[in-house]
């Protein structure tokens, strides 16, 4: 059975917190971790703490993010942090960049996001290496880490929460050379663990519940003794990428 357990009173953080002492201090107050959890948490919550958080007050934009802000009224502030951020821009349609991270993921506005942030001009990007990041938090705390976002899905409406980092969880499990229910041997099905870790774990919390951690429990036969080779794993390698 796959439970998820949000954890509460993590309080807003800010640039240098010991976020694994507050982490650890909320679980805690639910119960303590046990041998097995994973601990899924939004990545804003690290990004704050690693002070990946931008005022846009100090954002001089340039000759591109102001043409794209007056063709589509936004603001070339975020539209310029937005190109900073973006190793390539792939689509720009009605004030969505479509682009390419340094991390190798394909998301909208290369991650950076004004939601939570914690204040007015504020905005948040990306860990620098959110495999990293899980990694140091796993060290602390003990217990498998996997950093989420949420991210849009092509040919599906809505968006998803997926692992854009993990340490001590098999990201992927490979049924390739296996068999189904009937014998037949599987070719191409690798079943993106990490990413539902992730999904399952938003279900459990709000997008307004202050609650950016959730214990996962259940996912024992894919926690491992070492950090694992993170989400990086889970990024498509460009020469097999047909949409991007």
């Amino acid at each position: 059975m796959i439970s998820a357990i949000a954890l509460p009173g993590v309080p807003d953080v800010r640039a240098g917190d010991d976020l694994a002492a507050l982490l650890a201090e909320a679980a805690g107050r639910a119960g303590g971790f046990r041998p097995g959890d994973v601990l899924c948490v939004a990545h804003k919550v690290i990004s704050k703490a690693e002070g990946r958080v931008m005022q846009l007050a100090d954002v001089t934009p340039g000759d591109r993010a102001r043409a794209l802000a007056a063709q589509w009224d936004k603001d070339a502030r975020k539209l310029q942090v937005v190109l900073d951020e973006a190793a390539e821009v792939l689509r720009a349609d009605e004030g969505r960049l479509i682009c390419r991270t340094r991390h190798g993921f394909v998301c909208a506005n290369a991650g950076v996001d004004a939601s939570n942030a914690g204040g007015e001009d504020l905005v948040v990007l990306l860990p620098l290496d959110p495999d990293a990041s899980a990694r140091a938090l796993r060290a602390a705390l003990g217990v498998a880490v996997v950093v989420t976002d949420s991210f849009g899905r092509p040919w599906r409406v809505g968006q998803a929460e997926i692992a854009i980092g993990c340490a001590g969880l098999t990201p992927i499990d490979d049924w390739r050379g296996r068999t189904d229910a009937h014998g037949r041997e599987l070719h191409a099905t690798l079943v993106a663990v990490a990413d539902q870790a992730a999904s399952a774990a938003d279900l459990a919390r709000g997008k307004d519940s202050a609650e950016p951690a959730v214990i996962v429990r259940g996912l024992e036969r894919f926690v491992v003794d070492e950090d694992g080779p993170g989400a990086a794993a889970l990024v498509r390698p460009r020469e097999q990428d047909l949409f991007g």
